[in-house]
């Protein structure tokens, strides 16, 4: 990266097809220099041909983008030699154990033996591997495996990483442990871009995001501020008693102008309400009426409302098979 340059990635009108298909439309990226950039959306949105034209393994159609400063087709060994990338499959060789396969990357990396060694338990150490460090890696968990092959993308630490739906598959427990490794190499300066379908994942973790749809980039921004764009806020109120539900109705409607959408089943009521000061004034009014309230929130989109208004798609949805877009 530039001294100057607080960007680690700069792309501009990539582009890239296969055949008649055409994959990228020209996206527009800029990632911040030690932060967590988010990439959301559907199957063959342009996600994964996008990192792997930014990581060099294939050329852009059309276009151009600088990874730290360097160009992604005429310094490619530069960038190849300060990124690592972490795909959807783990990379790591079944047929080692755990401690053999950092080893044994350490050396190809450059490090001697000793160092090598150091370096292995070091990160086994960090990411919980220790005890399983002798197995071999066809005998792992999912979890285990997913640690140990970003483990291994770290062998020697990058400063820019391409994580490809890191979590894919895995328990909420290895999950959050996959979590807890990325903010940690963000803490230690490294800048990741991550794709992902998890919207909770991104929520989390990214400091800004950027949605992909039909291989154009549809949206970008910090996650409220997504939410902010595709909606306002939302009051929602859930009364203790069910017989409260038609006053609550009316106050609300009063309150808002508008009339809630009311769910008899649950007792929820929810408006729209573009007005912070909305809340105080409704608990007072309920408090007036003698109505007490199980829930009472005033709360902006999630993202997962942000990402089906802006593609049209659920996350949840059944989609084809994946591509290489």
């Amino acid at each position: 990266m530039t001294a100057h340059s607080p960007l680690a990635i700069e792309a501009t009108g990539l582009v890239k097809s296969f055949g008649a298909t055409r994959a990228v439309e020209g996206v527009d990226l800029a990632v911040r220099a030690g932060s967590v950039y988010g990439v959301l959306g559907p199957n063959g949105a342009g996600k994964t041909t996008t990192i792997r034209m930014l990581a060099t393994l294939i050329r852009p159609d059309a276009g151009s983008a600088r990874v730290l400063g360097h160009d992604i087709v005429e310094e490619a060994d530069a960038v190849r030699a300060a990124v690592s990338l972490t795909g959807q499959l783990a990379s790591v060789d079944e047929d080692l154990t755990g401690r053999e396969n950092l080893i044994m990357l350490g050396r190809l990396l450059g490090l001697r033996r000793p160092a090598a060694r150091d370096r292995a338990a070091e990160l086994l150490d960090a990411f919980g591997l220790t005890e399983g460090s002798g197995r071999l890696v066809k005998h792992y968990s999912g979890g285990m495996r997913r640690r140990l092959d970003i483990a291994a993308s770290i062998v020697v630490t990058p400063e820019l990483m391409f994580l490809d739906e890191p979590t894919t598959g895995l328990d909420p427990r290895s999950r959050n442990q996959v979590w807890g490794i990325v903010r940690a190499l963000v803490a230690e300066g490294t800048t990741i871009l991550l794709c992902t379908q998890y919207l909770e994942e991104a929520d989390q973790l990214a400091d800004r995001i950027t949605v992909f749809d039909h291989g154009l980039v549809v949206a970008d921004g910090r996650s409220d501020e997504l939410k902010r764009r595709v909606g306002g806020q939302t009051l929602q109120v859930r009364p203790s008693s069910l017989g409260d539900l038609d006053t609550v109705d009316r106050i609300l409607g009063e309150l808002t102008g508008f009339k809630p959408a009311r769910n008899n089943d649950t007792g929820l009521l929810t408006v729209p309400a573009s007005d912070p000061i909305l809340l105080s004034t409704l608990v007072r009014k309920l408090d007036d009426a003698g109505i007490v309230a199980d829930e009472l929130a005033l709360r902006l989109p999630s993202l997962d409302e942000v990402f089906l208004a802006l593609t049209g798609k659920h996350e949840t949805e059944p989609q084809p098979e994946r591509s290489l877009a």
